[in-house]
């Protein structure tokens, strides 16, 4: 039953919940594997299926207690998913007549509340002390921390300076990545992406920078995610960028 329980769990996180009930549905129906299979034509629902009826098999579960047993998995899954909150954030001059929090603060609490994991995506990025300081909590605290950024070969002339990678040397433990120049399909493609993920839950999607500029003194807009799908899926997103090679590892920090 655990690796029956095991491959549900897998399948609704790949799958989704609307598809698993498919899934349930063509199991209590006695449906053979193949038409099982083509019950849904996306991306790895025929693994999904062919997993389930594997762990079926070994674990002796009658479809009729499978079937309900998927249903339960899908009904949870998609009550825990369907809470959710999204405000708007703001960097730049402030509104008293429409009160919206800042994204340095933001940036700085979504930090700050993280437990396991914190994943950041930025194009520049300069030293800015609130946030240099929570990313050092963070990692004393035992949080795994990612930082991609752009590169100034990357970035093709259009960054000057220092490398925005330079900007979180002073954090001890942080891993820093990259989008290489050679695996980018257009030699014009930017990693210009801006977000911050904490723990999967918590996800900020902005026009800003991680600079002083670019959370504060900018005009910027953003949005915050609390719940739901979108967090996980940004920081899974992430991940598998990392597992198929488009996402590098740059160097560690010595801090």
């Amino acid at each position: 039953m655990t690796d029956f329980a095991q491959a549900a769990g897998d399948a609704v996180e790949s799958i989704g919940p609307g598809r698993l009930r498919v899934l349930a549905s063509g199991i209590e129906a006695g449906s053979s594997e193949a038409a099982l299979c083509a019950g849904a034509a996306v991306p790895g629902y025929a693994d999904a299926v062919r997993a389930i009826r594997s762990a079926q098999t070994g674990s002796g579960l009658p479809d009729a207690a499978a079937a309900i047993y998927l249903r339960g998995v899908a009904d949870g899954y998609a009550r825990s998913a369907a809470w959710e909150s999204v405000e708007s954030v703001w960097s730049g001059p402030s509104s008293h007549a429409v009160p919206v929090r800042s994204t340095a603060q933001v940036l700085v609490e979504l930090i700050g509340d993280a437990i396991e994991q914190l994943v950041l995506m930025t194009y520049s990025a300069r030293p800015y002390p609130p946030v240099v300081d929570a990313l050092i909590a963070a990692r004393g605290r035992g949080v795994r921390v990612w930082v991609v950024v752009e590169t100034l070969q990357g970035a093709g002339g259009a960054l000057g300076g220092t490398e925005p990678a330079a900007a979180f040397l002073g954090v001890p433990g942080v891993e820093l990545w990259h989008w290489p120049a050679e695996v980018r399909g257009d030699s014009s493609a930017k990693m210009h992406a801006k977000i911050a993920v904490a723990d999967q839950r918590v996800l900020l999607v902005s026009s800003a920078n991680l600079t002083q500029s670019g959370v504060g003194a900018n005009l910027e807009a953003g949005v915050l995610v609390r719940g739901g799908y979108a967090p996980r899926r940004a920081a899974e997103h992430v991940a598998h960028l990392i597992a198929a090679g488009e996402l590098v590892r740059l160097h560690e920090s010595h801090g």
